[in-house]
């Protein structure tokens, strides 16, 4: 190895950042001969803090190199995950020390490739292969729905393999989860609770939108001992906007696609003491054959008591109110509340409905003696939460919004004794 001394002009390089390449003519004299050479094996020359093949990295430690002695500088290093994505790095000025200033992700194996130059411009190389260990705990997101068609009404939902209380934590995680659609649109996520979190545009999804969900948590460091892992992503699309706008004060319910109105028909809603729920409510699922039973939703026997065949059934709660045909109540349908919550009307009305809507579209009532729908304990009352407020149940409310986003068709188990009709 040559020691004698350097006959070319060497020019401070700074930092360099990985994976921007930096050539030996970047920050010093030409040496034609030199530079023409096959880079020789620089093994000998380089350290790590992780010998090659020898023991797995520590995730939470950055990846260095170092060179040895005093006849020899890097002058560059890329270094790439099993993906080949690069991982940015920071070189010293006197190109003695190279580590990265990103996380790595734990169970990853890198290749990382040094170039070094002799003080003669001899150009060597050493390529090292470092695995990390794998993570203690692993995070996962299930999303939500399955790939479909849906209305432009429904949310998108994250479910958490596990409870995220950190602050830090979450926006870590909220950052790695990723809406995506066209049109764009300004939406946020909402941390609903530990482990679920809500996304949702501003305003409803565009009609006949493309909408794409993923994850990018897999090798995300999230907590000490905690990384992300795997998650299946979910392609969406929306159909026609659909709105349902029922007025329980006149008991009528007008149907409107793509902002024109396509009909109108009588209803009845809930009487005093059971008096449907105001505000906008997004269709959970459709049956075309339900059996109603008092007792399921605590209607104790007696004169409210009732047990009836069902038919053209649209569930808007998880706690049993649908829109749904009534043909015992035809007669007070578009001038009197006779029902226990549902929206009732004709069986060729309530068949029409069902026929129309899809999971996802928007059912709204108003002037109705009813509190408002909650948002996210029985079915998805998202859009009754103002913007600012859905804004603030994000960990990155500090930020500019998301602009894009998904939607949600939610699966409940059966039995569950929220999925109980009323009438």
């Amino acid at each position: 190895m040559s020691h004698r001394p350097r006959t070319r002009t060497v020019l401070s390089c700074g930092l360099l950042l990985v994976p921007l390449a930096v050539s030996a003519t970047a920050c010093g004299g030409s040496d034609s001969e030199a530079l023409s050479a096959n880079p020789y094996d620089a093994a000998d020359q380089i350290s790590a803090n992780t010998p090659d093949g020898k023991k797995k990295a520590d995730p939470d430690k950055p990846l260095e190199v170092s060179v040895k002695g005093d006849d020899a500088r890097i002058t560059d290093v890329t270094a790439t995950d099993s993906t080949g994505r690069f991982v940015h790095g920071e070189l010293s000025a006197d190109g003695r020390h190279w580590r990265t200033t990103v996380p790595l992700a734990a169970g990853t194996r890198y290749t990382v490739r040094v170039n070094t130059e002799e003080e003669d411009g001899s150009p060597g190389r050493k390529t090292l292969v470092v695995n990390t260990e794998d993570a203690d705990g692993q995070l996962t997101a299930a999303f939500g729905p399955e790939a479909g068609e849906y209305g432009v009404g429904q949310p998108v939902t994250a479910e958490l393999s596990r409870p995220i209380k950190d602050a830090k934590a979450r926006a870590i995680v909220e950052s790695a989860l990723k809406v995506d659609s066209m049109p764009r649109v300004e939406g946020a996520w909402h941390w609903v609770d530990d482990k679920k979190l809500h996304f949702r545009p501003k305003e409803y999804w565009p009609d006949h939108a493309t909408i794409s969900v993923h994850s990018n948590l897999a090798g995300l460091k999230i907590a000490k001992g905690l990384y992300g892992g795997p998650s299946k992503p979910v392609k969406l699309t929306t159909g026609d906007r659909v709105e349902a706008v029922t007025d329980a004060g006149t008991h009528q319910m007008t149907v409107w696609r793509n902002g024109e109105s396509i009909k109108t028909v009588p209803v009845t809603t809930g009487k005093p003491g059971f008096s449907t729920r105001n505000g906008v409510k997004v269709v959970l699922a459709k049956e075309s054959f339900v059996r109603m039973r008092s007792s399921t939703v605590g209607i104790a026997a007696g004169s409210e008591s009732y047990d009836l065949p069902v038919y053209w059934a649209t569930r808007v709660t998880w706690s049993g109110e649908y829109v749904h045909a009534a043909p015992w109540s035809v007669g007070s349908q578009g001038a009197a509340n006779v029902s226990h919550g549902c929206t009732g009307m004709s069986t060729g009305n309530a068949q029409w409905f069902f026929n129309t809507v899809r999971v996802g579209d928007i059912v709204k009532v108003v002037n109705s003696g009813g509190d408002t729908m909650t948002p996210f304990d029985n079915g998805f009352g998202d859009w009754n939460m103002p913007w600012k407020e859905w804004r603030d149940g994000s960990a990155l409310k500090s930020k500019a919004s998301s602009t894009t986003g998904a939607a949600e068709r939610a699966q409940n188990p059966v039995g569950d004794a929220r999925l109980r009709p009323r009438i």
